[in-house]
Formats: structure tokens, sequence, C-alpha cells
């Protein structure tokens, strides 16, 4: 069974940090895409950071340009969303997404709630 769990998440103050972590299972780590998204109330879910098979491909959105960075360990299964100077407009649920670099499988965790304001 195919199964990735998010953690970490919480409130913070604006300024402040948090890393996001991603924990698989079930499947070929290394085979698969990584990617972050987020939705925030009332909007659709966009994403945030993608990193590639090979580890040293990484996109992000220009609104956490700069400010998160996205990092995967293969042999541990975990791909990591690192989140600086984090901001009220951030609060969303974070989720994570795995995707198969050449077949259509495609899964989601559950997602993980983070939160900035003073």
């Amino acid at each position: 069974q195919v199964q990735l769990v998010e953690s970490g998440g919480g409130l913070v103050q604006p300024g402040e940090s948090l890393r996001l972590s991603c924990a698989a299972s079930g499947l070929t780590f290394s085979s698969y895409i990584l990617s972050w998204y987020r939705q925030a109330p009332g909007k659709e879910r966009e994403l945030v950071a993608v990193i590639f098979t090979g580890g040293g491909t990484t996109n992000y959105a220009d609104s956490v340009k700069g400010r998160f960075t996205i990092s995967r360990v293969n042999p541990i299964n975990t791909v990591y969303l690192q989140m600086n100077s984090l901001k009220p407009e951030d609060t969303a649920v974070y989720y994570c997404n795995a995707r198969h670099r050449l077949r259509a499988s495609n899964y989601w965790g559950q997602g993980t709630q983070v939160t900035v304001s003073s």
C-alpha cells in the first residue's frame, strides 16, 4: 500500500520558519517526482515546489522563491520543505504529492496545516 504522511505543520508568527516532512512507503521512491502543494480556504490548490528524481533540479512558485527550499533524501524515502520568512499569506494546508517519472501513478498525502499569524 502506498502511503505519504506529512508532518511538521503548526502555528508560527510572521518571519519564523518551519520544516515540513513527507515520509513515503510502498513505492520505489527514487522513481517519483515529489512536489509540495498548498490550499488556502477559498482558493485553488497551488503548486509550491517540485523536486525531480535526480534531486538536483527544483522549481518554485514565484510567491515562495528565495524563502522555501525543497529537498529529498531518497535512502529514507523522505521529502522536505524548508519554509523561512513565513508570511500570513503562506497559511494553508500543505500536501505532499508523488508522481512516477514515466507512468501515470500519482499519490497524495492527507495534508498538514500551516498557520502564520501574529
